[in-house]
């Protein structure tokens, strides 16, 4: 097992975007068509890695509540 994965990525640009359109967490848990938390959000903004799976999540309630397209490289820099 590899224990010198960095869990602690510091903040994310996706912190950025939800600031820049007015967006708080519970914008994007209510835009999401698919099971997100705020737990979720949360760990996203504060720069913990996250999985591929609650990564796209993340991107599809953004890009839903934003009318936009972003792509995952616009929201998490790892």
């Amino acid at each position: 097992m590899n224990n010198n994965i960095e869990y602690d990525l510091g903040p994310q640009p996706v912190a950025e975007l939800m600031a820049e359109h007015g967006f708080k967490p519970n914008s994007l848990v209510s835009n999401s068509t698919e099971q997100l938390t705020h737990k979720m959000i949360s760990k996203a903004v504060n720069g913990r890695r996250l999985t591929p799976n609650i990564q796209r999540k993340v991107l599809n309630a953004l890009n839903k509540a934003a009318g936009a397209q972003y792509q995952l490289k616009d929201l998490f820099n790892y």
